[in-house]
């Protein structure tokens, strides 16, 4: 039987993946010649698919793709009304992707850019600005996935209250004081100290948070955009930050990426930008590795996958 790799970053876990399964070919599919020539007997890819890439395999069965975010089947129509079963790797990124987004909070809170600025330069400086302590703060999570209960935990140990809204219902956890659908968005935003946007992009939230929504959020807030982009109208928080209405802003995640050299996020003011970099840790990679052995185990035995996605909802 024959994997087919062409996601670049599987390939840090392909010799394990040898190792453990002596029985099965993988195949490096990184060139799109190369996925060409091997997709005809191709029963699994590990990693994206073109319409072109699709049309030419003969036997796929599952694709199992080692991130969170799906919304690439968006350009593959013929996939999504396809019986080939589609895996993300959801929940292996969220302790990093949490850990990472309360570092940026805490690195706006508390001056850490101006800090670590002036440590460069050897002076025993305090930031101009005013810092904040996070206890007490209202954080308002867009999004209860696996991300936001991750992040709602460690946000909860900083003595945070914790609100929150979902496109669909979803168990409320404990450390989560209150829970609603996305028409409580409004009052999330009104209410919050911090608006973390943490969904996936579909078409129900691509452009969710527009200048409309963005007015919503009080004064003195900070707003950290972490999912994707395209959901969180740009050039509005960049002049939100230059009017002072905004105290910070966190992007891990831009509607261009890489995020072009003229764009104004750069030189917005109290802005600390990441280059979609909040999923990358060693725990990540272990994370996915045990995923797509545990998959393709249950795969060879005829078992039932984890983290299926619905290819007509994206996610």
């Amino acid at each position: 039987m024959k994997v087919l790799i062409t996601a670049p970053w599987v390939n840090q876990y392909a010799d394990e993946l040898r190792a453990s399964f002596p029985s099965v070919e993988f195949i490096d599919g990184q060139k799109p010649e190369d996925a060409l020539r091997n997709a005809a007997d191709a029963e699994i890819i590990f990693g994206t698919v073109t319409s072109e890439l699709l049309a030419a395999t003969a036997k796929l069965r599952w694709i199992g793709f080692p991130a969170a975010g799906v919304e690439w089947m968006q350009h593959v129509p013929a996939l999504i009304e396809s019986d080939v079963a589609v895996t993300n790797a959801r929940g292996a990124h969220a302790t990093t992707i949490a850990e990472h987004t309360m570092g940026m909070l805490v690195f706006l809170a508390r001056g850490f850019d101006v800090l670590f600025k002036a440590q460069q330069e050897k002076q025993w400086l305090w930031p101009p600005r005013p810092s904040t302590g996070l206890v007490g703060m209202t954080m308002g999570i867009i999004g209860l996935g696996q991300l936001g209960r991750a992040l709602a935990v460690r946000a909860r140990a900083f003595e945070m209250n914790i609100i929150a809204v979902d496109a669909h219902p979803v168990a409320k956890p404990d450390y989560v004081s209150e829970l609603g659908l996305l028409d409580a968005l409004p009052d999330l935003l009104r209410r919050s100290d911090v608006v973390v946007v943490m969904p996936p992009i579909t078409a129900e939230t691509r452009d969710m948070i527009g200048p409309e929504q963005l007015a919503l959020i009080k004064r003195g807030a900070y707003l950290l955009v972490i999912s994707r982009g395209g959901i969180v109208h740009e050039p509005t928080v960049v002049q939100m930050l230059k009017d002072g209405h905004l105290a910070g802003a966190g992007f891990d995640v831009t509607a261009a990426e890489p995020l072009p050299a003229d764009n104004e996020l750069w030189t917005a003011p109290n802005i600390f930008i990441t280059p979609h970099c909040s999923p990358s840790s060693e725990q990540t990679r272990k994370n996915v590795t045990a995923l797509l052995k545990e998959n393709l185990t249950r795969y060879l035995a005829g078992e039932p996958l984890m983290n299926l996605v619905d290819k007509k909802l994206g996610y």
